[in-house]
């Protein structure tokens, strides 16, 4: 697959501040193992794609976290966004099915000239991103505990508030006022929003592989 490394300097950028708070999920790990974190949100064993032409969003904040599935635990870079505005979506897993093989889901909607994919307090697990981005307003290296106490983003999302996985408190995140992401390719382990307004939705499912990218 061709790389995304085409935004130059910006990516490079981008490149270099995610590798702390994916290097922090060792010590959630550590503290996992000690008995000092409880790992409460489950995932399911699929990892999914996403793919967009473009992601404008408000209140970005990203740390590391851990997320508990049935084959162990995901290290993972979580991104929190307030609100999102999305051109070309396109979602989709592939599931192992006995008899019928390989089966993929997917999902697409905000196709270029409609109305966009809208989502409110949007957080994303991911394991890998690969983009062109913009930031705002940027704040490297503050404590993921003091995210989204002025509101600027909506912070780290507590288990059973959202349900997203473990963070170790203290540890290294990053926010900004605004981000631009353009040509995205990522894949997560999970998703949720408060809200998630899907305009011209298509959904899919087929034999084979029909992967997003």
């Amino acid at each position: 697959m061709e790389s995304l490394a085409r935004g130059g300097t910006r990516w490079k950028r981008f490149a270099v501040v995610m590798v702390p708070s994916v290097a922090a999920t060792a010590a959630i790990g550590v503290a996992i193992a000690q008995g000092a974190l409880a790992a409460s949100f489950s995932v399911s064993g699929q990892q999914f794609k996403v793919t967009a032409k473009e992601l404008k969003g408000d209140g970005f904040v990203q740390y590391g976290a851990l997320d508990k599935g049935q084959n162990g635990q995901h290290p993972v870079a979580v991104v929190g966004l307030n609100s999102a505005e999305i051109t070309n979506l396109c979602q989709s897993v592939v599931v192992p099915v006995p008899v019928f093989g390989d089966v993929t889901m997917r999902l697409e909607a905000g196709a270029e000239g409609s109305p966009k994919v809208l989502a409110k307090k949007l957080y994303i697990d991911a394991d890998d991103l690969r983009t062109n981005a913009t930031f705002t307003n940027v704040d490297i290296g503050v404590s993921v505990d003091d995210t989204g106490a002025d509101s600027k983003t909506p912070g780290p999302a507590k288990p059973g508030e959202g349900g997203r996985g473990v963070y170790l408190p203290g540890s290294f995140a990053q926010q900004a006022d605004h981000v631009l992401f353009k040509d995205v390719e990522q894949r997560a382990w999970a998703t949720t929003a408060g809200t998630f307004q899907l305009s011209g939705l298509h959904m899919s499912v087929k034999r084979g592989k029909n992967e997003c990218y």
